[in-house]
C-alpha cells in the first residue's frame, strides 16, 4: 500500500487538470505576448530590487557615524543600485523599440 499512497495523491493532484484540459481548449498566445509580459515582469522585478537596495544603502550612508569603510560601501551599493536602474530602463526601451519595428 505504501508503493501506491504516492501514485494516488498524485493522481489526485493532477485529475482536475487532466479534466479542464479535456473540455476547454487552450488559448492561442502569441509568441510577442508572452515575451512582453515576461519583460514587463522582469523590468518591474529590477526596478524594486534596484529601490530597495538604494534605501539600505541611504540608511547605510545615513547609520556610518563617521565610518570611512560604512560610507565607502554605500557609495558602491549606491552606484550599483544606479546602474542596475539604467540597465533596467535601457532594457525596456530596447524592448518598445522592438515592438513599433517588429509589430508596426
Amino acid at each position: 500500500m505504501k508503493k501506491f499512497l504516492p501514485i494516488l495523491i498524485l493522481s489526485g493532484l493532477f485529475l482536475p487538470a487532466l479534466i479542464v484540459a479535456q473540455v476547454e481548449p487552450l488559448p492561442e498566445v502569441e509568441l510577442l505576448d508572452t515575451l512582453g509580459t515576461i519583460a514587463n515582469l522582469v523590468f518591474t522585478i529590477l526596478l524594486a530590487i534596484s529601490i530597495i537596495f538604494l534605501v539600505y544603502a541611504g540608511v547605510l550612508f545615513v547609520t556610518a557615524g563617521g565610518s570611512a569603510e560604512q560610507v565607502e560601501k554605500a557609495r558602491h551599493i549606491i552606484l550599483y543600485a544606479i546602474i542596475g536602474l539604467v540597465v533596467a530602463f535601457l532594457a525596456w526601451g530596447i524592448r518598445e523599440f522592438l515592438k513599433t519595428q517588429i509589430v508596426g
